[in-house]
């Protein structure tokens, strides 16, 4: 490392991945992060290193305009952060793009999975190149027509050439006009049984899906020739508003010190604490988003999820502070928001004192995401023993949300808590 003030990421190539980094309690995972190998490569390609300051992570964040609607980068410009290689190919970082070009046909899939969303992307492919990008996909499809979406890069000789759904519907009119070093926009919107893709603004291709596919995740194809993906954002679609001025959809705690009030603006105020401000529905696997505010850098607070009903705070934690130690966003005072309690760090603090901040979190399984002004913070696999109580063990069945007035000091608001479950 060549200072603290730089983020080490470490990318090894694998044959399979079994699921994203696994951390112990004690690891600096602010600094580090590993991609897991389940086995040896096949091809003699070496493990890629990854070095990314704060300075470019947080100059890499999205305008609050945008992360307040959901939007998120998947890929950060620097590392591979997120992302899962399920092959013995070149898959690397260059120039701020994610770059293959020889090896086997893999994928190179994000860490979780997502149901409904937009997806945006530039890609620059060769000529001739055959590449593609795979929608509610699993690590290995066996068949493109049967298990996930498979949206095509391919000259016009293919038989789904660029936009495509192979084996599914092609695009409308000629989309094949890509050559190295033209880069193009694809935008592809997942909602239900309808998938629509779009080249450089033009819509090309509405496919319905009679039957429909769940959840999986997102992949990049390495087939043949060289392709490079940048800009790659998604945004969450389908979520409802947790707050109304009633707070209906929740359960107060009066006997708890600190309260929790609607303001004229719709805001959720947060005052004091220990308190707790419970949801009466229960959840297992969800995207949430939530805009916060915290007005002092040494303010905490938290959202727990899959708690234990009517307990105090018997979930997992999705931490919220914005304080770092020694004026170093690398290093969290408080495990950072975005950070999940006692478990990762967030492995940078992208929230400011008393400005509003988005935070996207995504639970589903095992695994457990958060993205914080659409930049990506943590990435957890629960590998522990299941327990009723997540303090203690994996807990996948459904819980209740939680938001936490942490000590008498804090003072937050929320703007909006947004859910939508995503199932299986």
């Amino acid at each position: 490392m060549k200072s603290k003030d730089f983020l080490i990421v470490m990318m090894v190539v694998t044959v399979t991945i079994v699921g994203c980094s696994k951390k112990s309690e004690t690891e600096p995972v602010a600094k580090t992060a590993d991609v897991e190998a389940a086995s040896v490569p096949k091809a003699p390609i070496a493990p890629q290193t990854y070095e990314a300051s704060a300075e470019e992570l947080l100059a890499a964040r999205l305008p609050e305009s945008e992360a307040s609607e959901g939007w998120i980068r998947l890929f950060d410009g620097h590392t591979l952060y997120g992302w899962e290689i399920t092959g013995a190919a070149n898959w690397r970082v260059e120039d701020g793009s994610i770059v293959v070009d020889d090896g086997a046909k893999c994928l190179l899939c994000t860490a979780v999975p997502w149901k409904d969303f937009e997806l945006t992307l530039e890609f620059d492919a060769d000529a001739t190149t055959n590449s593609g990008v795979f929608l509610r996909t699993p690590l290995e499809p066996e068949d493109p027509k049967l298990d996930c979406y498979e949206v095509n890069i391919a000259p016009n000789d293919n038989p789904f050439p660029t936009a495509g759904i192979v084996g599914r519907q092609k695009a409308d009119g000629d989309t094949n006009d890509a050559v190295k070093g033209d880069w193009r926009t694809m935008t592809m919107v997942m909602d239900g049984n309808d998938l629509k893709v779009s080249i450089d603004g033009k819509l090309v291709n509405e496919y319905t899906d009679s039957i429909g596919l769940g959840i999986g995740r997102i992949g990049l194809q390495h087939n043949s020739g060289r392709v490079a993906f940048r800009n790659i954002r998604l945004k969450p679609l389908g979520m409802s508003s947790l707050i109304d001025e009633e707070l209906s959809k929740w359960t107060k705690y009066p006997k708890m010190p600190g309260e929790f009030t609607v303001n004229g603006d719709g805001e959720l105020l947060v005052k004091g604490g220990r308190t707790q401000l419970e949801s009466k529905d229960t959840c297992a696997d969800f995207v949430l988003l939530a805009e916060y505010r915290l007005a002092a850098v040494e303010m905490n607070s938290g959202i727990f999820f899959r708690c234990i009903p009517g307990a105090e705070m018997m979930g997992y934690e999705c931490q919220l502070s914005n304080e770092i130690k020694d004026g170093n966003p690398l290093a969290p005072a408080d495990t950072g928001t975005g950070g999940i309690f006692k478990r990762q760090d967030a492995r940078v603090v992208a929230g400011e004192a008393d400005q509003w901040t988005s935070l996207l979190l995504v639970a589903h399984g095992e695994k457990i995401a958060a993205w914080v002004a659409g930049i990506q913070v943590s990435n957890w696999f629960d590998d522990r023993k299941p327990d009723e109580n997540p303090r203690k063990g994996l807990r996948v069945e459904p819980g209740t949300l939680m938001i936490q007035g942490h000590d008498p000091t804090t003072d937050a608001k929320f703007k909006q808590i947004l859910i939508v479950e995503i199932g299986s």
